[in-house]
C-alpha cells in the first residue's frame, strides 16, 4: 500500500514538473510577444501582454515613468 501511495506521489510531483515547465512564461505575463528580454518591457498598452488593453493618460505617463517613480532606497 505505501509502495503505491509513493509510486502514486512520484507520478504526480512528475507530471507537475512537466506542467510548470511548459506553462512557465520566461519573459514574464506583463510581457506581450516581441518584447526583449530581460526584467522591462516598452511602455504603452501594445507593450501589456492583455490584448485590447486600453490605457488612460494618467495610466500611460506612470506606465512611462517606470522604474523612475520608484524609490531608489539609498538614503
Amino acid at each position: 500500500m505505501i509502495l503505491k501511495l509513493a509510486a502514486l506521489g512520484a507520478l504526480g510531483y512528475a507530471g507537475y514538473k512537466y506542467y510548470e515547465k511548459n506553462q512557465r512564461d520566461s519573459n514574464g505575463v506583463a510581457f506581450a510577444d516581441g518584447q526583449p528580454e530581460g526584467a522591462f518591457r516598452n511602455a504603452g498598452s501594445e507593450a501589456t501582454a492583455t490584448k485590447g488593453d486600453t490605457m488612460s493618460s494618467t495610466d500611460e505617463a506612470l506606465d512611462e515613468t517606470y522604474p523612475a517613480s520608484d524609490a531608489t532606497a539609498k538614503y
